[in-house]
């Protein structure tokens, strides 16, 4: 337990066709059902690792099973030497770290609930396993996902955005790592239009040294795509959704969630105001709050 009263995360050994994922886990507080029935496992954006989601689990252990996982790069699990999948790493943690069935069993509705929760990158991984594993998932919390087959619209980006991510191509064509982590800061935990550094402390500590492991490990987060393009399919996904964003995030971005929201079948939507693309970096009670919401 740590000093206010939450649950401190336990590590959980996971491996993968011999590769280690580095696992944290906090054990279900609830007695009974439904928290002893429901798995909720957070995906990282592709610029964080799990330790984004450390103070916002800690408010939600009373849920069920919390889980949150290093992709193959990010944080603690090292970049891998052979093709994989991300979804299929996903359906293995679950596997090894959690009380649920086994996801290799279609044939019915599992009891067992599990819930994805994935900003950005992380988005995508939990809608394309919504959309391969439909019996598998309860339900989703998205926070400004990307999506695979989503169409390319960066000729509509707004000037300081279009000028932020020229300054980042700059920086990574000239190889200078800095200059990229604190572009990618500006952009994403700040929001492109704060003109200047908006959150201090420790969460941008934590989103510096979380990117600066990514940026040195050259990760390419597309390479392990479960070749599904979601982006014509999403009226197909049975799923309970709530996509969220922060109102300060990337405006193009933006754009494409509320088009998410408004074409899922069981979707509704939060803004979050005051934040931008991390907003569990600055506001974790506020996103605590919308996925305690969401699960009802």
């Amino acid at each position: 337990m740590t000093e206010d009263g939450t649950m401190r995360a336990e590590s959980v050994p996971v491996e993968v066709d011999g590769h280690r994922i580095a696992v944290s886990r906090w054990s279900a507080t609830g007695s009974g059902s439904p928290a002893a029935e429901r798995t909720i496992v957070f995906l990282h954006a592709g610029v964080c690792d799990r330790r984004s989601w450390y103070r916002t689990a800690e408010q939600l252990t009373d849920l069920g099973t919390l889980i949150a996982y290093d992709r193959r790069g990010f944080g603690e699990t090292a970049v891998s030497s052979g093709p994989y999948r991300d979804v299929d790493d996903l359906w293995a943690v679950i596997e090894q770290a959690s009380p649920a069935p086994s996801p290799a069993d279609q044939s019915s509705p599992a009891d067992h609930a599990i819930w994805l929760v994935g900003s950005s990158m992380g988005g995508e991984l939990a809608v394309d396993a919504a959309l391969t594993s439909p019996r598998r998932v309860a339900g989703l919390v998205l926070l400004t996902p990307a999506i695979s087959g989503a169409p390319d619209d960066d000729e509509k980006l707004d000037p300081a955005s279009e000028s932020l991510f020229e300054q980042l191509g700059a920086a990574r064509q000239a190889g200078d790592l800095e200059q990229r982590l604190q572009l990618h800061a500006r952009i994403w935990l700040d929001g492109p239009a704060a003109g200047e550094p908006r959150v201090t402390g420790p969460a941008r500590e934590l989103a510096l040294a979380m990117n600066s492991v990514i940026l040195r490990n050259d990760v390419d987060d597309e390479a392990a795509a479960a070749g599904v393009e979601a982006w014509p399919q999403l009226e197909q996904i049975p799923t309970p959704a709530t996509v969220a964003w922060g109102d300060l995030d990337v405006p193009l971005l933006i754009e494409q969630c509320q088009e998410l929201a408004a074409r899922l079948p069981h979707a509704r939507h939060r803004v979050l105001s005051g934040t931008a693309h991390l907003p569990y970096l600055e506001r974790p009670d506020l996103v605590a709050e919308v996925i305690r919401t969401a699960i009802g």
